[in-house]
């Protein structure tokens, strides 16, 4: 599916000739307040593999992580995301077994509208609303629409660094039909390196909830972008788990392509 998707933004024509450059959501958790841009269509897509480790069970996880944006106007964008196909791999270190599986993974549509951009102190400020959608198979698929508000907010600080962070909140259910709320936050410090090349550092709480929904994850991780032009960026990433609940380590590689 991501291949088709890029063969198709890659056909179209350009929208407009502006001297921008492309701003990813891509790979960390806390996203850009900026949008596309009116006209733009950009896919974000890319590989990530977890391992995940404990006395019970070693599981390596494979997805595809795929968002298409879509500019609306100047100030909102269409989003339509899904972590893509999900192959994993279960064994148990006490007998050896060893379980696959090859599933799709739930999608989600939404907006994101740039409220502000940057005065003084004050940061660029979006918004965006989405909700998962019961669309992957029976395996991994989500119950019901699982709505979530997050506000991602900027700063430049100068001399080449960025601090952006993401709170936000969400909605999801379990197994029994009961829901539950849950929260997210994410802190990203940013430096550009060149005009091509880009890191950041992020401090992340992907889901913050209570014991008897799966628990909170916290993550730390790290990556670079490289730009090949003004239109196309390379990224890629490590992440380390800070509690059980999290992989214990996390590897991504992505490209995010616009027209």
């Amino acid at each position: 599916m991501p291949a088709c998707l890029l063969a198709g933004i890659l056909a179209l024509p350009a929208a407009h000739a502006d001297d921008d450059i492309i701003n990813p959501d891509r790979p960390n958790v806390a996203n850009s307040s900026q949008v596309v841009g009116n006209g733009r269509v950009q896919l974000e897509t890319g590989l990530q593999w977890d391992r995940q480790r404990d006395a019970e069970a070693h599981v390596r996880t494979l997805t595809t992580p795929t968002l298409l944006r879509i500019g609306l106007s100047d100030a909102l964008e269409l989003r339509v995301e899904t972590a893509g196909r999900t192959i994993a791999h279960v064994s148990d270190p006490a007998t050896g077994a060893h379980t696959a599986s090859a599933d799709w993974a739930d999608g989600a549509a939404g907006v994101k509208w740039h409220l502000v951009d940057q005065d003084g102190v004050r940061p660029s400020v979006g918004l965006i609303a989405e909700a998962a959608l019961p669309t992957g198979s029976r395996a991994v698929r989500g119950t019901g629409l699982r709505p979530s508000l997050n506000v991602p907010a900027e700063w430049d600080l100068g001399r080449d660094w960025s601090l952006g962070v993401m709170p936000g909140v969400g909605r999801d259910g379990d197994d029994a039909g009961a829901h539950y709320l849950y929260g997210v936050f994410a802190a990203s410090l940013g430096k550009a390196y060149s005009e091509r090349l880009h890191g950041f550092a992020e401090l992340a709480a992907p889901r913050i909830a209570r014991a008897a929904h799966g628990g909170s994850q916290t993550v730390v991780d790290a990556g670079a972008s490289w730009l090949l032009s003004r239109d196309c960026q390379l990224d890629a990433m490590a992440v380390h788990g800070l509690n059980r609940n999290t992989p214990g380590l996390s590897l991504a590689f992505g490209l995010s392509v616009r027209r």
